[in-house]
């Protein structure tokens, strides 16, 4: 992998990882195109789903200080009881990571054919979103966090977007729109970070990867600003409730996935 190619895949990471998009399916549809794959630099993948999640941290870092300040009152305030949300929210994932692990790297092998039906599957969950609108908007309760904790556990397969199934999750269930995206950025932090603590542990970072030190800090880089550049865009767009065409952009992308491997 090259600099140009790592700022490249770089850019897709940070942007499609909040973008209702799915970051998995723009990524194994981009390492098919220029003929890498990224996937054997264990270093490299650390590093871009590291950068996004330090950029959520910048966008957010208000947030999470009153969290954590209000967790350290030791009580049952409304931050104590969303970080319980969101530790109820893992639950669904967590169990994909302990016991499906193994299946769900086995669906990362450049289909683009599978990738581009679950981008159909994404479109269409984003069009539902945008069509059923419930007249009560309500906040993120403990089983509306479970539930979409579900859409997140399911968001593991290329092309089904996490940010596009737990948004739209949140919205069908009747959430507040602002609530729901906060939600949903905040609660993929720690099992981000838990996957790639695991990676480190297990992984091996020699310097046999294929990929340099400076494509792998260019890589970040573009990952680090370009999520935080769509992390900031994407609460905006949720408040103004158009998602439908994110909806339409994954089913262009999708069909264009599936007909790509036809003709190239």
């Amino acid at each position: 992998m090259n600099l140009i190619e790592a700022i490249i895949l770089g850019i897709i990471q940070g942007l499609t990882e909040f973008l209702p998009v799915s970051s998995s399916g723009h990524l194994e549809i981009g390492k098919v195109l220029l003929g890498v794959n990224a996937e054997d630099s264990l270093s490299f993948t650390v590093a871009v789903h590291g950068a996004t999640v330090l950029s959520t941290l910048v966008v957010f870092r208000k947030d999470i200080a009153t969290l954590i300040l209000g967790l350290l009152k030791l009580k049952w305030n409304e931050e104590t009881q969303f970080i319980a949300k969101i530790f109820v929210s893992m639950i669904p994932v967590l169990i994909v990571g302990f016991f499906l692990k193994d299946y769900v790297e086995g669906l990362f092998t450049g289909n683009l054919v599978f990738v581009g039906l679950m981008l159909l599957v994404t479109a269409s969950l984003l069009m539902i979103s945008s069509v059923i609108k419930p007249k009560a908007q309500k906040p993120v309760g403990f089983f509306d966090s479970l539930v979409i904790g579900f859409a997140q556990a399911v968001a593991v397969i290329p092309g089904i977007s996490r940010a596009g199934a737990t948004i739209s999750t949140g919205l069908i269930l009747g959430n507040r729109k602002d609530e729901v995206a906060r939600f949903s950025f905040l609660m993929v932090i720690i099992p981000i970070l838990g996957a790639n603590l695991l990676d480190v542990v297990k992984g091996d970072f020699s310097a046999s990867s294929g990929v340099g030190t400076g494509a792998i800090i260019a890589g970040f880089v573009a990952a680090f600003i370009a999520g935080f550049i769509a992390c900031k865009w994407m609460i905006n767009i949720v408040k103004k409730g158009k998602l439908y065409w994110f909806a339409l952009y994954c089913a262009i992308i999708g069909i264009f996935a599936i007909v790509s491997t036809f003709i190239f």
